[in-house]
């Protein structure tokens, strides 16, 4: 069974496909479903950002379709960057966004953070599903590897518990900890009692 998965981020696609590793599941992004264009994402939380994506999908296609949209709320900025982790230092490359947030944190102790994840699953009929995952950690003070493509924070976000960062770590290591992880696994788990 294939499913679209609303994005064109190739790292994000390789850790949704692990998670459904093994499964009748066959994931595609919008590139491989042929799909032009992209969502709009205006919502002020997760949730709406992560319905409007998997309905982009959904309406141009009427399969399976899925998104995630995630958020980075450090407490030391009140919450900051939130809902808008990706956009926050503007329209810059990766490495900018990573920097612009270590200069927003500098001289700053506390960097606590929390990762918080919703993937919203919208079947061929139109019935939408959402599902959650967090996981809380702390900020570097630089980095110790690059970031991984299109993910600013994987290389100066550690999870509590951890040492490493989500960029030293393998994909299944992520996976088996990650926001983005613990939503999916669940969205898998729904899956399999409805489908397979």
């Amino acid at each position: 069974m294939d499913i679209i998965l609303s994005t064109r981020n190739v790292s994000k696609a390789e850790q949704i496909r692990a998670i459904f590793a093994g499964s009748p599941v066959s994931i595609l992004s919008l590139d491989e479903a042929g799909i032009e264009g992209k969502a709009e994402e205006t919502g002020t939380t997760l949730e709406e950002n992560g319905l409007q994506k998997a309905h982009f999908a959904w309406e141009r296609s009427h399969k399976w379709s899925m998104s995630d949209d995630s958020g980075l709320f450090i407490e030391a900025l009140g919450g900051e960057p939130g809902v808008q982790a990706a956009t926050w230092a503007g329209k810059v490359s990766t490495e900018e966004i990573m920097n612009y947030t270590l200069q927003k944190l500098e001289g700053i102790e506390d960097r606590r953070a929390m990762f918080k994840a919703v993937a919203t699953l919208i079947s061929p009929d139109g019935a939408v599903q959402t599902f959650m995952g967090e996981v809380p950690g702390k900020l570097l003070v630089s980095p110790r590897v690059p970031p991984s493509p299109d993910m600013p924070y994987s290389s100066i976000f550690v999870p509590d518990g951890y040492s490493k960062s989500w960029t030293e770590m393998t994909t299944d290591e992520v996976n088996a900890i990650s926001h983005r992880g613990q939503a999916f696994r669940k969205m898998r788990e729904y899956l399999k009692s409805v489908i397979w």
